[in-house]
């Protein structure tokens, strides 16, 4: 998994519960499967901590907790910070380091790793409509169904970033990007019922300032 694409996809996801000051996820061995979220308030963090909580990632449930330490950006906000060389040396002098205390302005959200790789084919070209400027609005609208036709995507949104959306919502069964039209997507899920349910909570919810168009798929 990218670390470029993991931050892309915590944002978009952990976005609807406040803003977020920043993203951190770093390759090293010592940091894999850990990502840090920092929200602007106490509030939205805690919000986010417990409605995501063991949320499904790729076979594994995230486990969240306050981070231990306060983030470089909260403590330039507040007037605490403290270069890291000098806050090393000054632990150094003291003889012991200072027990650390959790500290709920950033969440430290533990992430399995493994990348579940490609979905399956595109659909047929004949359910893929030409996509002009503006998002496509059926002229008659298809009856309810498993398959939802997502619209109004950011260009650069992953197959990974759409899964952990959908996928608060029991019975996702699959995501297909499209390839050859940036922007539009499909969602499969189980049976209609459960489709119905995830379009209804994410109809126009903003992934980095585009608002999504959730509509049954033409069959």
């Amino acid at each position: 998994m990218m670390c470029a694409e993991l931050k892309k996809s915590l944002h978009a996801v952990f976005s609807q519960f406040g803003k977020i000051l920043d993203v951190l996820a770093f390759k090293t061995l010592k940091h894999k499967g850990q990502a840090w979220v920092i929200f602007e308030d106490v509030n939205s963090a805690t919000n986010a901590l417990r409605r995501m909580q063991g949320f499904p990632f790729y076979d594994k449930e995230m486990r969240i907790q306050y981070a231990k330490t306060k983030s470089d950006i909260i403590a330039k906000s507040d007037g605490t910070f403290v270069p890291r060389e000098k806050r090393k040396k000054h632990e150094e002098k003291g003889g012991k380091k200072r027990k650390e205390q959790l500290d709920p302005n950033q969440a430290a959200t533990g992430l399995n790793p493994a990348y579940a790789g490609a979905y399956g084919a595109t659909p047929p070209l004949s359910q893929i409509p030409y996509l002009g400027a503006r998002p496509i609005v059926p002229e008659a609208p298809a009856p309810p169904n498993s398959i939802l036709f997502v619209q109004s995507l950011p260009h650069d949104a992953t197959t990974m970033m759409l899964q952990m959306l959908f996928n608060q919502y029991p019975g996702l069964k699959d995501v297909r990007m499209v390839e050859t039209k940036p922007g539009i997507a499909f969602v499969e899920y189980e049976n209609e019922m459960q489709s119905t349910v995830a379009m209804q909570a994410l109809q126009g919810f903003k992934i980095q300032q585009n608002q999504m168009l959730i509509t049954y798929a033409k069959k």
